[in-house]
């Protein structure tokens, strides 16, 4: 039996299983597929001579056709954050990785709770350095990646264990009535309090049920059932 305080391998771990298609994973963190696949599979650019090619900066186990885990869903949310009001150059965003997990010694920077101490601020400044922001825009985008960093719950060797998704495009929202747990529903969209998917929710509705009821079904309120709805149908 495996001891109750050792960390699962990354084998046994459902997090580190691929889950999710490329769009699917990209309606969950509200990118458009174009802007995650690049980030997966990396990009073509013209060069003076011929063409270049940017590596990938998110590494799903399967390629053909992209499947993503849940930590690779956790990297593309945070990647949003500086793509928000900045536009993401892979070149520039990896340099910046490179830079601040070498100099602190962390791997896949992404995943981890560090990113809200000095870790995050050594990528950040890299990256506003890259990409010449402003200090009001390099502030702005720090603010972006806490937002972002908020909807995460960690586990005690803190990684990863939950994403609260944003409802839309939005970033400033506190609210978050719904969760991506790898442990519930498969590792769907749930609306929190009752663990119910919001695919569901969402089908009910399009067979013409009213909010009213599910809502009785479900021991939820009216605004948690529309903000199902929201998540799912969100561009």
């Amino acid at each position: 039996m495996r001891p109750m305080d050792a960390r699962p391998t990354e084998r046994q771990d459902q997090r580190s299983q691929a889950a999710y298609g490329l769009a699917e994973a990209a309606r969950y963190v509200k990118l458009p597929v174009a802007t995650l696949r690049s980030w997966v599979a990396g990009r073509a650019y013209p060069k003076a001579k011929g063409v270049g090619r940017f590596q990938p900066l998110i590494h799903p186990p399967l390629h053909k056709p992209p499947a993503l885990t849940f930590w690779n869903l956790i990297e593309a949310h945070v990647l949003r954050s500086p793509r928000t009001d900045h536009a993401v150059s892979i070149k520039d965003v990896r340099n910046a990785l490179t830079y601040a997990e070498r100099k602190l010694g962390i791997s896949r920077l992404l995943l981890r709770k560090e990113l809200r101490t000095e870790a995050g601020r050594m990528f950040l400044d890299r990256y506003g350095e890259l990409i010449e922001l402003s200090a009001s825009g390099q502030l702005a985008m720090r603010q972006l990646l806490e937002e972002h960093l908020k909807r995460i719950d960690w586990d005690e060797w803190q990684f990863p264990v939950r994403l609260y998704p944003f409802l839309s495009g939005e970033t400033t929202s506190a609210e978050r009535p719904i969760a991506i747990d790898p442990k519930i529903a498969f590792g769907r969209p749930v609306v929190v309090r009752a663990g119910v998917s919001t695919a569901t929710i969402a089908e009910r509705i399009d067979a013409q049920e009213s909010v009213d009821e599910l809502a009785a079904d479900y021991g939820l309120s009216a605004a948690e059932i529309n903000q199902a709805v929201l998540f799912e149908r969100a561009a």
